[in-house]
């Protein structure tokens, strides 16, 4: 096992893209149980064995000094954490003051972007309903009041020297295409940008171009996350809520389900995007080991998209 990620070693992408792996194949935030031993050593130590450059922040997370004292010795780029909005809800005013903390946080890590999600009437953590059916909606009037909050927290993000990067999620309030689209029209694009999320794409319009076609020139950050149709299709059967969709396997890793990543990859490569890409796949760690499908994402990446 490598101990520290050498530079000869890792992924090296012709294109300038640089890639990263998502410490949620590792340990679930929203079910603290699932990946409960796993330790963010253990997590570095992984990403460093197999060659991915970078990650993102996580609930568990220790203190920020030992995140950074670990990350940097392990030669691991934090580069990024989720944010949960509720601009909707709440107003933006009294979403600042922990928008702020959490920039702060990042900025100590050497972070460069901050991913905001608006968590108004979110169903993804609710293991009741059926991510399938009970997806909320704005209301015509919310709208611009979305749109404004995330403008005025892209203007701060700047101060930290972030960019805020939009996450259209399952279960939220911007899910489809038409929604992301929506929302990038009315935000600025000096202070909005979008994550592209692959996974959430396919599980939500049934395919991952259109969006990505329609949102390239906002597209500042990438998920690339797989699915397993079989298992979409049963836990839409089954009424499954989100966190029980993917416990019953309905992510993995690229290369491992039905997505033909050859295609997004060269769409953005063509459109210039030289930026982050993070394999991510929400996954029991217990049932997928995370080195395991590492390695496995290492393969596709560089077997299948880098070779062409």
């Amino acid at each position: 096992m490598s101990f520290t990620l050498d530079p000869k070693t890792a992924i090296s992408d012709p294109h300038g893209i640089t890639w990263g792996m998502h410490p949620i194949s590792w340990r679930n935030d929203d079910i603290p149980e699932v990946g409960a031993w796993n330790t963010l050593e253990d997590m570095l130590l992984d990403l460093a064995d197999t060659g991915f450059r970078g990650t993102e922040c996580a609930g568990f997370f220790p203190p920020q000094e030992e995140v950074k004292a670990s990350a940097d010795a392990r030669g691991i780029k934090i580069v990024a954490q989720w944010f949960s909005s509720f601009i909707v809800r709440d107003g933006v005013d009294a979403v600042i003051p922990e928008f702020r903390k959490t920039c702060a946080y990042l900025q100590y890590l050497g972070a460069t972007r901050v991913v905001v999600s608006e968590q108004t009437g979110s169903v993804q953590g609710d293991r009741e309903l059926c991510i399938f059916t009970n997806k909320p909606v704005l209301q015509e009037d919310e709208w611009q009041v979305l749109a404004d909050g995330l403008n005025t927290l892209g203007d701060i993000a700047h101060e930290y020297g972030l960019e805020l990067v939009y996450h259209h999620h399952l279960g939220t309030v911007i899910q489809t295409k038409d929604e992301t689209v929506r929302l990038m029209e009315m935000t600025d694009p000096d202070k909005v940008s979008l994550l592209f999320d692959t996974g959430h794409a396919y599980v939500g319009e049934g395919s991952v171009m259109p969006l990505l076609t329609e949102c390239i020139d906002r597209i500042k950050h990438v998920h690339f996350k797989d699915v397993r149709p079989e298992k979409m299709e049963e836990s839409r059967q089954e009424e499954r809520s989100f966190l029980d969709s993917f416990l019953h396997g309905m992510f993995t890793v690229p290369g491992d389900g039905c997505i033909d990543f050859t295609e997004p990859y060269a769409f953005l490569v063509d459109h210039g995007y030289n930026g982050w890409i993070l394999v991510e796949a929400e996954q029991d760690p217990a049932v997928a080991n995370p080195l395991e499908y590492a390695r496995k994402a290492r393969s596709y990446v560089e077997g299948t998209l880098l070779a062409k």
